[in-house]
């Protein structure tokens, strides 16, 4: 099994992506829902650190990046970054990482980051892309500081073009990202990936045979 189809199956085992149906922050109606939160206890979150970690590490082998810290937005991509920087370590590839505050300290070391100093060639950890605001900010630090955004690594691309239920730009969040920054957007999975899943004959994709209509339904409508 490769890391993609392995990534949906520990997702779905874990709660995490669930199947039914889901009002999203555009106002559309998903027959999925992915929700990188509930990887909320230690086994799961050292397991998803895995998955970033090799999706990261086989980015760099095929030369899709190339990288020499890695960043972790607040909040969801503080946990993120450091279980990635953990598992990448185990591998042989030792990262430092550093995240954000959302909120400046004013006493102590004071600031708003945390960790080693941004330098180098910097890979922003997220969970998904939505409407880009982390990523935007994240970017943002990482020039002021000198140092040079490499790409963005995140858990699922829903490869859904932006807008709302009946207004539908013309790209995805992801697109949209890789061009205005002009940096990669790699996704240890992606709405292909599902639907790919959903199409295998395992025991586990039967039992989900009902809903393959329904995401390539939206897929069609709102899909890149």
């Amino acid at each position: 099994m490769d890391t993609r189809q392995e990534f949906i199956r520990f997702a779905l085992a874990a709660g995490v992506l669930r199947f039914g149906e889901f009002q999203t922050k555009a106002g559309r109606l998903s027959p999925y829902f992915f929700n990188a939160g509930l990887f909320n206890d230690g086994a799961l979150l050292g397991r998803l650190g895995e998955f970033y970690a090799r999706t990261l590490l086989d980015a760099e082998t095929a030369g899709r990046l190339s990288c020499d810290m890695l960043f972790g937005p607040a909040y969801k991509g503080i946990t993120l970054a450091s279980a990635t920087a953990v598992a990448a370590a185990a591998m042989g590839r030792n990262l430092p990482f550093a995240f954000n505050r959302k909120e400046a300290k004013d006493h102590g070391e004071g600031g708003t980051m945390i960790g080693a100093p941004l330098a180098g060639r910097v890979v922003i950890i997220d969970d998904v892309i939505s409407a880009g605001t982390s990523v935007r900010e994240s970017v943002q630090w990482i020039r002021a500081a000198g140092a040079e955004p490499a790409g963005v690594l995140i858990a699922l691309d829903r490869m859904e073009r932006g807008g709302t239920a009946t207004e539908i730009s013309g790209h995805s969040a992801t697109q949209e990202v890789a061009r205005l920054y002009g940096i990669p957007v790699i996704a240890i999975a992606s709405l292909d990936d599902l639907l790919a899943f959903l199409d295998s004959d395992g025991a586990d994709a039967q039992a989900l045979a009902g809903f393959r209509p329904q995401v390539r339904a939206y897929r069609e409508r709102y899909g890149v």
